[in-house]
């Protein structure tokens, strides 16, 4: 195909493929097809044509899945052992208003995990900015799938020893990202009732609290030595 000057119509360049959107790295199980980035916002989606090998050594029909790039991220505990207490975050969230929840959501305080940077460093850095508090023990809880039918996003817990006594600030968040945080302060008793009756209706926050439940007794006589 040539322009009206005669000159041939250049061909289009390929755009470069995102950083955070990669292959689907190799596996015995995986046999893919086809791999293209169909969005390459904040949080690209990858459109996958693949097979995978069943258990009997067979290959499955042709599977086409979507799936959503978010990466690493890290979820933190805020526990004071001495006087038992745990700061908990609300922060507005679209998603919730989305699936006819209040938008207004009990959590923690969490984050995505920086090139090059330590799970631990997020947990310290996203523990400051979201609640004003700074911790002097990390014990990790484990690292977690949120949503394995639809992205890659694996999640470090981290429970963080902090002090309560005084009580954090009302508001956190960072202003360049028009986040606005308000801290709340229950005692432990109160945040695993949360969880019991369904109060927390986040996730990762009612698993963290439900591993800190566990592991409560332990803890404590731990930390308070």
């Amino acid at each position: 195909m040539t322009q009206p000057d005669g000159a041939p119509v250049p061909s289009p360049v390929p755009a470069a493929r995102p950083a955070n959107a990669p292959p689907i790295p190799p596996h015995p199980l995986f046999l893919p097809e086809a791999d293209e980035v169909v969005w390459a916002g904040r949080f690209p989606v990858q459109r996958v044509r693949f097979r995978f090998r069943r258990r009997d050594g067979t290959l499955s029909g042709p599977l086409t899945w979507e799936l959503m790039r978010r990466g690493q991220g890290t979820v933190i505990l805020p526990w004071d052992p001495v006087t038992d207490r745990i700061a908990l975050i609300e922060q507005f969230r679209l998603p919730a208003l989305a699936a006819g929840e209040e938008p207004r959501m009990t959590e923690l305080p969490a984050g995505f995990v920086e090139a090059g940077e330590d799970p631990t460093e997020t947990a310290r850095r996203e523990l400051a900015e979201e609640t004003g508090l700074a911790c002097t023990r990390l014990e990790p809880m484990g690292a977690f799938l949120l949503m394995q039918g639809a992205s890659d996003e694996r999640v470090h817990f981290q429970l963080a020893q902090v002090s309560l006594e005084a009580g954090p600030g009302e508001i956190g968040g960072l202003a360049s990202e028009n986040e606005e945080t308000a801290v709340i302060v229950v005692e432990a008793a109160e945040a695993f009732a949360m969880v019991a009756t369904n109060r927390i209706r986040n996730a990762p926050a009612a698993l963290a609290l439900l591993w800190l439940q566990v592991n409560h007794a332990r803890l404590r006589a731990e930390w308070t030595r």
